[in-house]
């Protein structure tokens, strides 16, 4: 018997305008699921309960005014929760951390794009320390685990929101990239996740940190569901310093995921950047399979040599200490935060205004030359991770942050240059370890075409499906 939770977030919105199901029933379903089951994969830091039935219960009601349910918004009464990274009006926000517990009165803006896409929202998803560092363990809540082996990492900073969706905790989520804070837990759950183009998502109000690396995106189990999700959170506004330009007059990222992309060249590379390391070998066959499908559908695949060079790595720490003062924390509160975030802290303090300013100089030079050297390519393909998800408590064995932060650096080598250049970015799960684990590959698109990524992954997702694979858990 198909449960609501079995069905993709497009078949839950089609089942509420036809009312083969409600929006309430839905939400009721999720919220069970979630009782049951958050505290052994550690989604959700808040649950809102009565938010969401208010928001279901509305959804209900326009669907009962509305002339036309086609015309109500794509997602319209799905359960899609907000990472706790970003402020929902009137719900409890933590950032991760026991140094802060508030309740913001206003919405950040891709929460304003949610609630108006008619999404129900049950709750905050689980998050690293103000979304530091690559796996979702902290002093709040239990550590996020990938449903596929609970005794490894969901990744981060977007584990939790991964953790619910992998699952079916939540029909798709919410999540944020800095570094690849979503594409890290999507390929660790077998899920899709997109790092969106910069400035394609509102950060708004307060959330265009130096570097301008983090950026809002889609997680969800189908490459339709993530892009129409897309559609919902997409948009700038008025205050935005640097908007995508906007879609074709017609177009939607869920269009794109229906049409062929036609041949593309694709330059493809394997060497680690972020990380001196050897890249275990279940991420290259995950690799070497995709490109083995790519040339079987027509495409070019080419070798290339990564395109940035390894001294970007100092740059990017340097900016990445200093995005960790930016989050204040009163000095009595200091002791609270984690090993790893004092660690960065501390990092960033010795870090002068010529230190970060010729940081960021030489992040852009480096952004401008990768996307130059790639410009013949329409799609970019690495492996998204050097390792198989890992245990959790793996980064922080021995209590040395410093440590931490080089483990981090040789788990995740490939995602964080493309935090640095602004181009879009997802990782697709089409690959499983013969230990039942998901490994993602990544792909990687020119500037501002998400497009293309999204047709490209759905042409892959047609050709080798993986919404029947599911764990033990669902």
């Amino acid at each position: 018997m198909t449960a609501l939770h079995d069905l993709t977030a497009l078949e839950q919105a089609a089942a509420i305008r036809t009312g083969e199901t409600s929006a309430v029933e839905l939400a009721e379903h999720y919220l069970a699921r979630t009782q049951a089951l958050n505290d052994t994969v550690g989604a959700f830091i808040t649950i809102t309960p009565e938010i969401a039935l208010e928001q279901a219960r509305a959804a209900d009601q326009a669907v009962r005014d509305t002339v036309d349910p086609a015309d109500l918004p794509v997602l319209h009464g799905v359960v899609v929760p907000v990472k706790d990274l970003n402020f929902q009006a009137g719900v409890r926000c933590t950032l991760g951390s026991l140094a802060y517990d508030m309740t913001p009165f206003g919405d950040d803006n891709v929460v304003i794009r949610m609630k108006q896409g008619n999404l129900v929202m049950t709750g905050k998803t689980n998050t690293p320390e103000f979304g530091l560092p690559c796996y979702t363990e902290n002093a709040v809540a239990p550590a996020s685990r990938t449903p596929w082996d609970l005794t490894r990492s969901a990744g981060g900073s977007s584990g939790g929101a991964a953790a619910a969706v992998a699952a079916g905790l939540a029909a798709a989520a919410h999540g944020s990239d800095g570094g690849g804070s979503i594409r890290i837990p999507a390929s660790v759950c077998g899920l899709v996740g997109i790092k969106t183009a910069r400035g394609r998502i509102s950060n708004g109000p307060l959330r265009d940190p130096v570097g301008e690396f983090p950026v809002s995106g889609p997680i969800a189990r189908t490459v339709r569901d993530a892009a129409a999700l897309l559609d919902v959170m997409a948009g700038a506004f008025p205050d935005d310093p640097y908007p995508a330009p906007g879609l074709p007059i017609g177009e939607t990222f869920l269009r794109a995921a229906g049409r062929e992309p036609g041949v593309l060249r694709i330059g493809r590379f394997a060497t680690p950047v972020i990380a001196d390391v050897d890249v275990h070998p279940d991420c290259l066959d995950a690799y070497e399979s995709a490109s083995a499908l790519l040339e079987q559908l027509g495409h070019v695949v080419e070798d290339i040599p990564a395109p940035v060079p390894d001294v970007i790595v100092p740059v990017f720490e340097t900016i990445w200490s200093v995005l960790s003062q930016l989050t204040p924390v009163e000095p009595e509160k200091v002791d609270l935060l984690q090993p790893l975030t004092r660690y960065l802290r501390e990092r960033g303090s010795r870090a002068s205004g010529i230190d970060l300013a010729g940081a960021v100089s030489f992040a852009r030079v480096m952004a401008r030359g990768a996307i130059n050297a790639t410009a013949a390519y329409d799609v970019l393909l690495t492996p998204t991770l050097a390792q198989p998800p890992v245990p959790v408590g793996h980064f922080t064995a021995g209590g040395d942050p410093a440590q931490d932060f080089e483990r981090q650096k040789a788990f995740t080598p490939f995602t964080a240059i493309f935090n640095l250049t602004g181009q879009p970015a997802m990782s697709v799960p089409l690959h499983w370890n013969d230990a039942g684990l998901p490994i993602g590959v990544q792909l990687v698109g020119r500037p501002y075409d998400e497009l293309t990524l999204i047709a490209l992954a759905a042409q892959l997702e047609e050709a080798r499906p993986w919404l029947g694979r599911r764990p033990e858990i669902w």
